[in-house]
This record gives C-alpha cells, structure tokens and sequence, in this order.
C-alpha cells in the first residue's frame, strides 16, 4: 500500500512509493547534454517534479503517462523546488495500490453536497425551472459524473468533487445576494449557477488523472452545456421559449469576457451577477488553494501564475503580528551604551 505522501515529502529523503505520472517528457541537460527523463508525480496530496538520470532509455520505455509506478529515489532540492530524483521505476501491480489514493478530493462529503443541491432545486418557485432542474439532477448519468467530476484541470476546485462543490458553493452566495437587488430573478439566477459548468462533465476526463476529452478539447465545456441543456429542454414540453434563450445566454456570457472565452458578454442584471459571483468563487478558491499547497517558510507562496501574483500566507503574518504584540517595549535608558 502506498506510503510517502507528496505533502509529507522532506529533502533529503528516501522514498519508495506509488506514485501516478501526470507528464512525461524527454529532455536534454543544458550542460551536460545528456537526456534525461522528466516527470510530474502525483498522489492525493499534491504533485511533485521528478528526474530520471540513469537508465533513461529503458525507464521512458517501461512505464507510460496516466500509469501508476512504483518509484525508488531521493528528495533533491533544485533552485528551492523539491524534486525527486528516481533511481528505480517500473509500473505498478493493480493489487499494489487504491486509485483513491493518487487523484486530490473534495473535503466535503459527496453525498451531503449533492443532497444540498437537491433541497436548493426543490426550493425554486418556478415550475419550469424547477422540473429542468430535478431532469439534470435525476438523470443517473449525470448525477454519477457530477459527484465525481474537477471544475478543471488546474486552475481551481481542482480535486474529485470540485465542480459539485463549486456549484453549491455559487448557489449559496446567489441566495444571499439576491434578497440585496429585488430585480433581480432568483431562480433564473440558481438555474445559471447550476448549469453554467455543466459541460464540464463531457469537456474533462477524470478517472485516473484530470486532462481535457477530445470533445472538450473541440468543442468547450460552453458549447458542450448548450448541448444537453437543449436535449433536457426540448424533453419538456411546453417549456418557455423565452426563458430557453435567457438561459442559454447565461451559459454563454458566464466567463464575463470575449478575451475570457466568453462567445457573448452578458446582456441581463442575473447573467451578469452570474458571471462575477462565478469569478469570486473561482478566485477566491484558487487563492485558498495555492496558500493551502504553500510548503515554503515565508509569509507569501511562489506567484499563482492564473492571479498572477504572489499571495499573502494570512496565518503566518498574522502570528508575526501576534508575537510582536507580545514582545515586551524596548526603551532607552542612561545606563544604556552609545549608539555608533
């Protein structure tokens, strides 16, 4: 069983571990000019860069991209980044190893969020939306991904569950911001909120690690939600042409940005409330995310590269502050020496 959690890795170490590879590629030493093996290796808890200097040939043969492996090596350090250099690695036995062990997970408890999205659908007033909704919900297909599936690859509730998370995350701050703007629809609003990422489902694969499906890589998670909102709307029959359309709008503006991939800005007060409380829970969780995976000592994290910036490490300023609270004033006094 697995042992040596990315997170719990320390320099200098010694592994040897499962591990699953997320990227492979050959490359060659600037100064020695030699090739070498360059991986991401990850597990549960994080991911972490490795290097195969010996053997390369035979090491890129035996074992491929999405395969769990079973590594021996030793934690290096290289311009402050924690690698691991491997001196071992073949593929790992279905027996040796737990598929949960290796993909990063909600917190939250997968039932009870969707659960919770269920009384949200259940609480609309609107009959129509209320029904397209409780269709998505209740189709067994959907239901099974949604509780499974990342809100992306990388940039933010990026973890088995994510976009179930994200979704009820959305709809818990759509339901407080609307009793503040009385025009404001909130139903249509929830409909968006749950919809927009729908596409997600069909744009991604992630069962043994997350990347993007050739449909996604096609067509986007936008197009692909236009899709089966369509399918799910056409199945009722009698729905509102009008309110069709405003929701189709909804998945399109959401990114807020044609520069964004946004195909339309949004053009309505619940599409655009839509695409800025989308944004804040988006970045909001990036942030929570990239301090959370901070290993370093200082006070800020490595720049986030999607915010682009360094963050502040909010715990760790804050017992900076603490502890000069506590420390006692210092005052001059005559027995003091001269100051040079």
């Amino acid at each position: 069983m697995k042992s040596d959690f990315v997170a719990d890795l320390q320099a200098e170490q010694s592994v040897t571990s499962f591990f699953l590879i997320t990227s492979k590629e050959v490359r060659t030493g600037q100064k020695s000019g030699k090739p070498y093996l360059q991986l991401e290796l990850r597990d549960r808890t994080g991911a972490i860069d490795a290097r195969v200097f010996q053997n390369v040939e035979s090491a890129t043969e035996a074992v491929r991209l999405d395969e769990v492996v079973k590594v021996k090596g030793r934690v290096d350090v290289w311009q402050g980044k924690k690698q691991l250099v491997i001196e071992q690695i073949r593929p790992a036995k279905e027996e040796e190893y737990e598929l949960g062990d290796f993909l990063p997970h909600t917190k939250r408890n997968v039932g009870e969020l969707f659960a919770e999205l269920q009384g949200i659908v259940a609480e609309a007033a609107n009959p129509w939306i209320r029904r397209l909704l409780e269709s998505v919900l209740g189709d067994p297909a959907i239901a099974e991904r949604l509780k499974r599936a990342p809100a992306g690859k990388k940039m933010h509730h990026a973890y088995i569950g994510g976009l179930l998370e994200h979704i009820v995350s959305l709809c818990g701050l759509c339901r407080r911001v609307t009793p503040h703007y009385p025009e404001i629809d909130g139903d249509l609003l929830l409909a968006g909120a749950i919809l927009h990422d729908i596409g997600k489902l069909d744009e991604l694969f992630y069962e043994r690690s997350f990347g993007y499906t050739t449909e996604g890589q096609l067509l986007g998670h936008i197009m692909i939600g236009l899709q089966l909102l369509e399918k799910k709307i056409d199945a009722i029959e009698g729905f509102p042409a009008d309110l069709k359309l405003l929701i189709q709008h909804m998945i399109l503006s959401h990114h807020g940005r044609e520069e964004f991939g946004s195909p339309k800005l949004p053009s309505f007060p619940e599409a655009l409330m839509l695409h800025y409380l989308d944004d804040l829970d988006s970045k909001l969780a990036t942030m929570r995310e990239s301090v959370e995976a901070e290993q370093g000592e200082t006070e800020w994290t490595a720049k986030n590269w999607s915010l682009q910036r360094p963050l502040l490490r909010m715990d760790r300023f804050r017992q900076r502050e603490a502890g000069a609270e506590k420390a006692p004033p210092v005052s001059a006094t005559n027995d003091d020496p001269p100051v040079d």
